[in-house]
């Protein structure tokens, strides 16, 4: 089942974000293959971070919350507030790719 997870930063928390991204990076590579979307949630400004988005196939919420309890952002507190939702993805993606790099 794909899990969503909403992870809202700490105020004044870009430096620990920044200095911990390629970790942060290198666990989201470990399920790659399982992951249905991830980007950073920003303000209006497209720029300004907020926090992350993400939804990843688990076999169960257990089991999303254990992934989630390692991730290296979790781990040094970065996130204020944590919400993981169950998903069911009933329409497809049309919108929202990155960029084709050239």
């Amino acid at each position: 089942m794909i899990f969503t997870f909403i992870l809202i930063d700490k105020p004044d928390s870009a430096e620990l974000r920044t200095r911990l991204r390629p970790i942060h990076k290198d666990y989201l590579a470990q399920v790659a293959d399982r992951m249905a979307f991830a980007g950073p949630l920003t303000h209006d400004d497209g720029q300004t971070m907020l926090g992350s988005l993400m939804a990843i196939d688990f076999d169960s919420r257990d089991a999303a919350h254990a992934w989630l309890s390692q991730e290296p952002f979790t781990q040094a507190g970065l996130y204020a507030r944590t919400e993981v939702h169950a998903f069911v993805n009933l329409w497809p993606q049309k919108a929202g790719f990155p960029p084709a790099a050239h």
